[in-house]
């Protein structure tokens, strides 16, 4: 981790809440010497610290954009083929603790592994170095490049027919 430590430029004080960011759940099944807990904690914290600093970032940078809108940016930052790309330019599936089985079925570059790595990497930063430190993490990593991230995203078919439904009728449309 000495080397994941260099490239994102955050020398962490404590190694073991580092580590922890790696530990996938499947890798307690067959280490039951591991008694350290699996990623998941910090993946929940990583993701609540990284749609605070996302929607702070989006309300500043967008004053005259309204919520509906900032929330489909939003999504299209922290949505899970996003966050699994970053994951993948940091290497982070190098870094990870699987299971056997986890590691044979190519769990190294699942995107849903992936982004949740990402997510326990904020977390982990957010709690061994204060949220000034992971919103900088995550302005590097993602916001840096937040247009070109938002346009690339996935187009919402669902509510882009919504949004012209309600503009056109002045009501939502009722599904069968």
């Amino acid at each position: 981790l000495h080397q994941l430590q260099q490239k994102i430029q955050i020398a962490f004080k404590d190694q073991e809440l580092l580590k922890n960011a790696f530990v996938h759940r499947s890798y307690l099944n067959e280490h039951k010497d591991y008694k350290g807990p699996s990623n998941e904690r910090l993946e929940f914290l990583g993701d609540a610290v990284l749609s605070i600093v996302v929607s702070d970032f989006l309300f500043t940078q967008l004053p005259d954009v309204q919520e509906g809108q900032l929330t489909q940016f939003r999504a299209s930052l922290v949505r899970t083929e996003t966050l699994a790309a970053i994951a993948e330019k940091l290497e982070l599936g190098s870094y990870l603790y699987l299971s056997k089985g986890e590691e044979d079925s190519k769990g190294r570059i699942n995107n849903s592994i992936l982004a949740n790595t990402y997510e326990a990497l904020i977390g982990s930063i957010y709690l061994d170095q204060g949220l000034a430190k992971a919103s900088d993490f995550i302005n590097k990593t993602i916001l840096k490049e937040w247009r070109l991230l938002i346009e690339s995203a996935v187009v919402d078919h669902k509510s882009k027919l919504q949004e012209v439904l309600q503009k056109k009728y002045h009501k939502s449309p009722v599904y069968n």
